[in-house]
């Protein structure tokens, strides 16, 4: 092949169309709405040819680029501001949290607290309970006085015929607070005075307030009227007065008669039985110790003792219940 020379080249070069250069393509980003619930951005891109300055940079490329710029800073401040808004209620529900969590241990305390004074407030209450628990009252029968005792005939509420008897007696007693801290209110259950398993007695002591570290003498009366024996009154009647002694002349002489008085009746047995009631309000109604005394007294009644003091000291027995 022949070499080409510079003319040839140069009358080719002159020849040839000229290529224009490549045009840059710019893209155009529209925003589309972000959703709050977590969706795709969805973004759309327009590829539009721009015609190149003879510089060779488009005409539009400042438009385009500050619109891009400003699109980006709105969604940024949109970002910012769904940042800060989230920021502010995290704030708020950890704020609450807080404060449950300052209310909780409110609550606590103040159940703590009932607890706790309750428990004490019982221990206490135990405490002063078995203090005074051993600290009993002490009741003494002294004495009884029969100040009538009558027995006739009579009919009981059936029209049998029998024997009525009809009785007064007076009781005495020594009650006797050892409490040193405390006063009890008395009573007793009905004092029953019996002959043969027959009531033909009773009484009941009146209520009333003993202070600590005191005693009184109670006295109760034993009342029966027209109590039925039905064949078992025989004991009871008195016995008939000692017939008297006859006197002889003094002219007559014989031997002396001596007349021996008779023999006098035996004791009548009878039986006292009663229960004798104490109650101490230590602390209010809270705790109330109770002191419950069952008393037994035999008696052996005599005729010839009527209106007199009958001692029961060592004839009774005391029993805590």
């Amino acid at each position: 092949m022949h070499a080409k020379t510079d003319s040839e080249v140069t009358s080719l070069s002159a020849s040839s169309p000229t290529r224009s250069p490549r045009r840059p393509a710019y893209f155009v980003q529209s925003p589309s709405r972000d959703s709050h619930d977590g969706e795709k951005t969805a973004t759309s891109f327009h590829s539009t040819p721009v015609l190149t300055s003879p510089m060779g940079s488009p005409p539009h490329s400042h438009s385009s680029s500050s619109r891009f710029s400003k699109i980006n800073g709105s969604k940024r401040k949109g970002h910012a501001g769904e940042k800060q808004f989230a920021m502010i209620e995290e704030e708020g529900l950890l704020d609450d949290g807080d404060r449950r969590q300052e209310a909780l241990p409110r609550r606590c305390y103040v159940l703590a607290f009932l607890v706790g004074f309750s428990l004490l407030f019982a221990f206490f209450s135990l405490i002063l309970y078995a203090a005074a628990k051993p600290q009993k009252p002490k009741i003494f029968v002294k004495s009884i006085t029969f100040e009538q005792l009558k027995v006739q005939a009579g009919q009981d509420a059936g029209g049998i015929g029998t024997d009525m008897i009809t009785m007064n007696a007076t009781l005495r007693m020594l009650y006797r607070n050892t409490g040193t801290f405390f006063g009890v209110h008395v009573t007793s259950s009905p004092i029953d005075l019996s002959f043969s398993q027959i009531t033909i007695g009773s009484g009941t002591i009146k209520k009333f307030y003993q202070s600590r570290k005191s005693q009184r003498t109670v006295m109760v009366n034993v009342l029966g009227d027209k109590t039925p024996l039905y064949g078992s009154g025989s004991t009871l009647v008195p016995p008939p007065p000692p017939a008297p002694i006859p006197t002889k002349p003094k002219k007559k002489k014989g031997p002396i008669v001596i007349v021996e008085p008779p023999a006098p009746p035996a004791p009548v047995p009878m039986r006292l039985n009663f229960t004798v009631r104490s109650r101490a309000y230590v602390l209010g109604k809270l705790v109330q110790p109770k002191f419950y005394k069952r008393i037994v007294c035999l008696i052996n009644f005599e005729h010839k003792k009527l209106s007199k003091h009958i001692p029961l000291m060592n004839n009774c027995t005391v029993t805590s219940i």
